[in-house]
């Protein structure tokens, strides 16, 4: 940073999760961003970011629109509410003439992204949504060594998200994602970055794309003989028999000492008995098989990229959680890439060279580092002014998206899709 520069200003509107780990950016390099302002329904939520930031009583609110009734008051907003109140927010930021930091998805519908990049490059704002793959270390790492020839041309990719048993159970069977009426579709909800990831990796537009998923697990036909509408209350050797049990997973957490995701989600007060009352009472305590879910367990998507080349991503339910793990195959060299490491076989030299992309684990290490390094890139954009500098704008994500959408309904309508231009 240039001696005296100041720390970039940023209001947050949604104080759950992500905007937490975006906003904790700020506690650690306080040189570099202070928040400013928060607006967030939920008053637990809302108060946590209040104290830990010093933020002022006339910045604090309830609703995110009562931010863009005042003059602009920071140098930049970061929006993450739930997936359909994205766009509203952004279009009033952008109105505004805020650089703006957007939680992926962009929006859940073609016609609501289309909005935000009409808005947002008519209004010249600064723009980056929160694809975390593009900005990891292997990421960079990879994209360094493909750029450099090593694997000649690249001609076909495989790669797996493994959302892992308990998160699936947790995030897409019992919690917010659930539903795509009330958020979007798994593969958006979950996925899009891992789109936006080989569409960056392959580096030319998607033309075709053919998608196949089920909900095929997590529904009443699957429900264990005897077992009870809520884990508290299902026989002892039905919940023991279980993968899925709330028990096993939430008690599990606290047993280790989390307070918070996923346990913060089930409760605020984190311990034993307040969970039992939870999970007695609340959404996260139901079985996975009496849920009103209808977010696919599965999903394999097939895209076919100009000159010919192929993706093949697998999105499952039925992994343990663990990092995204990658082939790719070029005319030189056959790449391995698990998260961490990336291994490179050389045809012509018959050799294997493995690279270790480890960081510092330090603040905002999730998604391999890729937290830390959306909000980097974000404060330098807007430190210099600079639309360029951002890896995921407008235009990127709106590519990534529509090939998402493309996706869903060759899902729904069983049918080789093109992609919209």
């Amino acid at each position: 940073m240039r001696p005296g520069l100041k720390p970039v200003s940023v209001i947050v509107l949604g104080a759950g999760e992500r905007g937490k780990i975006y906003a904790d950016y700020a506690l650690t390099h306080p040189d570099r961003i202070k928040v400013v302002g928060v607006a967030e329904p939920r008053r637990h939520q809302r108060m946590n970011m209040v104290e830990a930031h010093r933020i002022p009583d006339e910045n604090i609110f309830e609703d995110w629109a009562a931010v863009f009734k005042r003059e602009r008051f920071a140098d930049a907003v970061i929006i993450a509410t739930p997936d359909r109140l994205h766009a509203s927010p952004t279009l009033s930021a952008a109105e505004k003439g805020y650089p703006i930091l957007l939680e992926k998805p962009m929006a859940p519908t073609e016609e609501e992204c289309r909005a935000i990049v009409k808005t947002v490059m008519n209004k010249g704002v600064i723009f980056s949504v929160c694809h975390v793959l593009r900005h990891t270390n292997y990421t960079r790492e990879l994209k360094r060594i493909i750029d450099s020839g090593v694997l000649g041309e690249v001609v076909s990719i495989q790669h797996l998200e493994p959302v892992g048993h308990w998160h699936q159970a947790h995030s897409f069977v019992r919690g917010n994602w659930r539903r795509s009426d009330e958020s979007s579709s798994m593969l958006l909800a979950k996925s899009c970055h891992d789109v936006d990831w080989i569409r960056y990796i392959m580096g030319v537009p998607c033309r075709s794309i053919s998608s196949f998923g089920s909900l095929n697990h997590f529904k009443k036909e699957r429900t264990p003989n005897g077992a009870a509408d809520r884990c508290i209350d299902c026989p002892g050797d039905v919940e023991q028999s279980c993968p899925y049990s709330a028990k096993r997973i939430y008690m599990g957490f606290i047993e280790k000492g989390v307070k918070g995701w996923p346990v913060d989600a089930v409760t605020l007060d984190n311990d034993a008995e307040n969970l039992v009352k939870a999970l007695r009472e609340g959404p996260y305590g139901r079985c996975v098989y009496a849920c009103d879910n209808d977010a696919v367990d599965n999903q394999v998507t097939i895209m076919e990229f100009e000159g010919g080349k192929t993706a093949c991503f697998v999105m499952t339910a039925f992994t343990e959680a663990t990092s995204r793990r990658t082939r790719i195959f070029g005319t030189k060299s056959e790449v391995e890439v698990d998260g961490r490491f990336i291994r490179v076989f050389d045809f012509l030299g018959m050799r294997h060279t493995v690279i270790d992309t480890a960081r510092d684990e330090s603040d905002l290490a999730g998604h391999e580092g890729g937290d830390l390094g959306v909000v980097e890139n974000f404060i330098d954009a807007v430190r210099q002014g600079d639309q360029s500098k951002i890896l995921t704008g407008a235009t990127e994500t709106l590519e990534s998206h529509l090939i998402v959408f493309a996706a869903e309904r060759s899902r729904l309508e069983k049918r080789v899709v093109n992609v919209s231009p």
